[in-house]
C-alpha cells in the first residue's frame, strides 16, 4: 500500500483596504471586535512589546477565512511572552501572536457565539502562522 502526501497550496492574506475595514471586522466579530476584541489586541502587545507605543494598525483576511491585524511598524519589536520566551519579531509575527493569544482568552469567555468565533479564529489563523517564515519565534512565544 503506498501513501502518498500532498502539500496543501499556501494561505495567502489580503490587506483590508481602508474603507472597508468596519464592514470587514463587523461580519466576522459584530459589535464585540471594538468593544472586547481590539482592546485586549491592544493590551497585550503593550504588555508584550516594550518598545510599542500604539500607532496604526493593518488589517489581514486570510483566503482560509481567518482574521488578523498587525502593526503598520517597519523594524523589529522586542518581545517577551509571559511563558518568558524574549525575542525580536516583525510587526507581522507580533500581529499573529497577540491576535492567537487573544482568540485563545476569549473563547473561554462569553457570550457563546463570540466564544465560538474567537475559537473558530484562533485555528484558521495557525493554520496560516504554519507557514509564516518566523514560525519558530511564534511557537515559542505562544507554547
Amino acid at each position: 500500500m503506498e501513501v502518498y502526501m500532498t502539500k496543501n497550496a499556501p494561505i495567502t492574506r489580503h490587506l483590508i483596504p481602508e474603507d472597508q475595514r468596519l464592514s470587514a471586522t463587523a461580519d466576522l466579530f459584530g459589535t464585540f471586535f471594538p468593544l472586547r476584541l481590539e482592546p485586549v489586541i491592544y493590551g497585550i502587545t503593550d504588555r508584550m512589546a516594550e518598545d510599542y507605543h500604539g500607532g496604526y494598525w493593518l488589517y489581514y483576511l486570510l483566503e482560509n477565512g481567518g482574521f488578523y491585524m498587525a502593526p503598520n511598524w517597519e523594524q523589529h519589536f522586542s518581545a517577551k511572552s509571559l511563558n518568558g520566551w524574549q525575542g525580536e519579531l516583525s510587526a507581522d509575527a507580533l500581529g499573529i501572536i497577540v491576535c492567537l493569544t487573544a482568540y485563545s482568552h476569549l473563547s473561554f469567555g462569553g457570550p457563546e457565539p463570540f466564544a465560538r468565533t474567537c475559537a473558530e479564529q484562533y485555528h484558521l489563523l495557525r493554520e496560516y502562522m504554519c507557514e509564516h517564515p518566523e514560525l519558530g519565534e511564534i511557537l515559542g512565544a505562544i507554547d
